[in-house]
């Protein structure tokens, strides 16, 4: 392990651990600590030293992620939204264009990235946001749904129709025509601050428009997604650690019939399942980074295995853990709790279970 992802992993363990759960009940996350981890660079790792960022490789940066995941689903979500946003605009940002952007973004300011909207969720053809050029200015119109961050972000990457392609705008939260409402309730993840972002024909200067701008709408989400969906599929192997952990723990402690639960051999193969759970995500997602780090052609595919695997191995293996833990697990506060909620929404986001199932049939 490098120093550097050493001295990150602690810096999470210091500003996280053991505050999960109180952030969870009030559906909010300090945002003075949001700041400071995104100064630190941790949120978005993989943005390199000369940007402000820590410079990680993806399987780095997969660890940082799963030890997130460990500690606090929300906050992995700022970073999963946060990292994607610094990717999108390391990817499809001019020279001058990343100079400006990603150093704010390891300077403590927080950002989303907007896809979705009431029509266009898993079927973001149908996207209507409409990004057009008026002289030295660009305009963007809609309305967006889900966007996780928002309700904390300075910056919004916003995906939307450009010409006859598409195109990425780095909107300001601040600026005029941008109304951010938070999503009330939500049932996972509930800190990370999703929120509907209205944009009522917003006014920026013309370089706020990525030089990606008039590429096909599928090129332009396909190399957000494949970052996004590498983090989720890391992050929910964080959960399945933490599942395991809780589980084995209690079932290693809890005497049930004058001998400890974990000599039963129904819950033993329980936990044996478990343990399969993680280490399965595990190896998925190993590989998927190391297609990243190598530039090979199957990323894509291997993204879309993983957080398809990592997630559907989370929502199954959460509702395993609760059912270990009994009556100790089905408190909201407890993290078996939070992950049997958090879990269910990552079987949906970037992605849902149908559409990773369709994309890997395809590749078959």
């Amino acid at each position: 392990m490098s120093d550097v992802l050493g001295s990150a992993l602690e810096l999470l363990t210091e500003r996280v651990a053991d505050r999960a759960a109180e952030w969870d009940r009030a559906g909010v996350l300090p945002v003075e600590v949001l700041r400071e981890l995104g100064a630190k660079g941790v949120l978005c790792a993989q943005v390199s030293t000369s940007d402000g960022g820590l410079g990680l490789s993806s399987v780095e940066n997969g660890e940082l992620t799963a030890h997130l995941g460990t500690l606090c689903g929300s906050t992995r979500s700022v970073a999963t939204s946060h990292g994607m946003a610094a990717w999108v605009v390391t990817r499809l940002g001019s020279r001058k264009q990343r100079a400006e952007f990603l150093p704010r973004l390891t300077s403590g300011e927080l950002a989303a990235v907007a896809f979705s909207e009431s029509g266009a969720g898993s079927d973001l053809a149908s996207m209507t946001t409409e990004i057009r050029r008026d002289g030295d200015e660009v305009v963007v119109s809609g309305g967006k749904v889900w966007i996780t961050v928002a309700a904390y972000a300075d910056l919004v990457v916003v995906f939307g129709r450009f010409g006859e392609g598409a195109g990425a705008v780095v909107v300001p939260t601040n600026a005029e025509g941008v109304h951010v409402e938070r999503i009330p309730e939500p049932l996972g993840c509930r800190a990370a601050g999703h929120a509907v972002v209205r944009l009522d024909d917003v006014r920026l200067p013309a370089d706020h428009l990525l030089s990606g701008a008039g590429m096909s709408l599928g090129l332009l989400v396909t190399s957000a997604l494949t970052y996004g969906r590498l983090s989720i599929a890391w992050g929910c192997v964080g959960m399945l650690r933490t599942c395991l952990k809780e589980a084995t723990e209690h079932a290693r402690s809890r005497t049930q019939f004058g001998v400890a639960l974990a000599e039963h051999q129904l819950v033993a193969g329980h936990l044996a399942d478990l343990l399969v759970a993680e280490q399965v995500a595990t190896r998925m997602c190993e590989h998927a980074s190391r297609c990243w780090d190598d530039g090979t052609p199957e990323l894509v595919t291997a993204s879309v295995l993983a957080k398809h695997v990592s997630a559907t191995n989370a929502a199954r293996a959460a509702a395993t853990a609760v059912q270990v833990l009994g009556s100790a697990g089905a408190r909201d506060t407890h993290p078996v709790a939070r992950a049997y909620r958090d879990a269910k929404l990552m079987e949906i986001i970037e992605g849902s279970n149908e559409i990773s199932r369709l994309l890997l049939a395809g590749a078959a």
